[in-house]
């Protein structure tokens, strides 16, 4: 077959591309491993949060931002080292224009969002962001792949050839240049070409591989932890950028992940690691395998990802526990993902107010009731003694795991702020958006607000910071730093921008965000290339 471009991977990125690329009149083959029902890749499993940055939500709330305090954070955040000098440039480019470029693109395809943007990724040892920008789209990530499916059936015309399982074995080469690839049909096994003017790589990072996870871990943090749960499309395991390594890109920072601390086991699981992201109840008690509060800083969801993530891997075990109750759980407790918002996903707006104003008790119900990882009781002896049941050990002492949760009561009780959970938990309660989800100052083990609860939580592995390494124009570059003829690389298979936009940490929402963005330069560089 020949077409003018080919895109490996039909994720956001790439749904974004074929869309660019169809309106600008050219012929498009997409190829995807996943079946068409799961066209549209990670981004159906999002919560579905963007980054902006002094979008008209944020102004309507009288939030003040600007891009020049968007850098500052992103800088501040992403502790960039010496050689980043692209994936600083891909930072400054988003934050000018995820406006015009991601906003106002999606708003003619009827993209909404909830009113109140979200504040995350505030910074613990360094600042993070200063002002709410996390976007949350009403309809969850499933409605903002749709949205964009339904404008690429609007454009597709007879340009557009779709390829579900099928996978890229091997880029074609004609005098130095990429045009095209070596595909395989998976079901049958069926070998052909495609040929093309020009492939974009979109097919995802390398967290889909919890031992690619493994053997790209951060070596500072020690040896990887004993068990994880994968958040990712097992597709996503890597090939693609060994594909490209074997054209002679550059791949860089794998081993800067962005993966999440409250993983539990998938109760609809696709296969034996699948897990689900947890967003972590705030004022809940985070200990460790043993049922020791975890510290001396105790661990609290809403300021820095990665550090909960260093923590929880560097504790006995690799895994953690949450302690909490009944009234904490519908109030704060949430999984990040369009599958567990029912009233999110579906647009129902009394449901999702209800959820916000009484708790999300249908959530309550099946975490408590269908996954492995949680177990209620009316005592703390009897919570200890089901927590080692599950566990297949004897680590978790009831009397130390009492004289803990006693002492954080007390504090929650006094507002001492000399814990800094309940410091955080106060400065958190200053915003409304935080205020509606968190609970105040509510002790563990009030009789009134059980029973208990404890949830198992193993690191789940997400999102691939880095990757191929591709100039301003999407262009994927060799280890000399020159563009490779015919290859573009974008989304998370490019570290969502220069083969690491985000450097070690994520302000959230950029990952959606820069899929369509990188995506749409990659495009229009091949509309108009210069």
């Amino acid at each position: 077959m020949k077409t003018d471009v080919l895109i490996i991977g039909g994720g956001l990125a790439g749904i974004a591309a074929a869309i660019e690329l169809l309106e600008g009149g050219m012929q498009v083959a997409l190829i995807d491993r996943n079946s068409e029902d799961r066209f549209g890749g990670l981004a159906r499993w999002a919560l579905g949060g963007l980054f902006y940055v002094d979008s008209p939500f944020q102004r309507k709330a009288r939030i003040k931002d600007s891009h020049e305090q968007a850098l500052a954070d992103w800088y501040s955040y992403a502790e960039f080292g010496p050689g980043d000098e692209l994936p600083r440039q891909w930072a400054e480019q988003y934050v000018t224009r995820c406006i015009p470029d991601v906003y106002e693109w999606l708003k003619p395809m009827g993209v909404k969002y909830v009113p109140s943007v979200q504040w995350v990724e505030r910074g613990l040892d360094v600042p993070g962001n200063s002002v709410p920008r996390f976007h949350v789209v009403w309809g969850a990530g499933e409605g903002l792949v749709e949205a964009l499916l339904r404008r690429l059936r609007a454009v597709q015309g007879n340009r557009l050839t779709l390829y579900f399982r099928h996978k890229a074995t091997s880029f074609l080469l004609r005098n130095g240049a990429v045009n095209g690839a070596r595909v395989i049909n998976e079901q049958n096994g069926e070998a052909f070409e495609i040929q093309a003017d020009a492939v974009i790589a979109a097919a995802g990072g390398i967290t889909g591989d919890v031992e690619a996870v493994r053997r790209h871990w951060y070596q500072p943090w020690g040896a990887a932890p004993p068990h994880f749960l994968s958040g990712s499309h097992l597709a996503a395991n890597g090939d693609i950028h060994e594909t490209a390594r074997r054209t002679g890109a550059r791949i860089t920072h794998l081993d800067l992940q962005w993966n999440y601390a409250a993983g539990v086991h998938h109760p609809d699981a696709d296969h034996p690691l699948h897990g689900l992201s947890l967003i972590p109840p705030k004022t809940a008690l985070w200990t460790n395998a043993r049922g020791e509060r975890i510290g001396p800083r105790p661990l609290i969801s809403g300021f820095d990802t990665r550090y909960l993530v260093e923590a929880v891997a560097r504790q006995p075990g690799g895994y953690s526990w949450q302690i909490l109750n009944r009234k904490i759980a519908l109030k704060e407790l949430g999984v990040s993902g369009s599958k567990y918002n029912d009233a999110l996903r579906e647009r129902n707006a009394p449901a999702f107010i209800a959820n916000l104003l009484f708790g999300n008790r249908s959530l309550y119900q099946m975490l408590t009731q269908r996954s492995r990882d949680v177990v209620l009781a009316g005592t703390v002896e009897e919570l200890a003694r089901k927590m080692n049941e599950l566990a297949g050990t004897q680590e978790v002492d009831a009397a130390a795991l009492r004289s803990a949760l006693e002492a954080y009561d007390t504090a929650l009780r006094n507002r001492d702020m000399d814990d800094e959970q309940v410091r955080r938990l106060a400065q958190l309660r200053e915003y409304s958006g935080d205020r509606l989800r968190t609970c105040n100052f509510q002790p563990i083990l009030d009789p009134a607000a059980g029973p208990l609860m404890a949830i198992r939580e193993f690191i789940l592995t997400r999102k691939t910071l880095g990757g191929i390494q591709t100039d301003l124009r999407s262009r994927v570059l060799n280890e000399a730093g020159q563009p490779i003829q015919g290859l573009y690389a974008i989304g998370e298979s490019a570290g969502f921008g220069g083969g690491g936009i985000h450097g070690r940490r994520a302000l959230e929402g950029t990952f959606l965000g820069n899929c369509i963005f990188n995506a749409r330069v990659a495009a229009r560089s091949l509309r108009s290339p210069r």
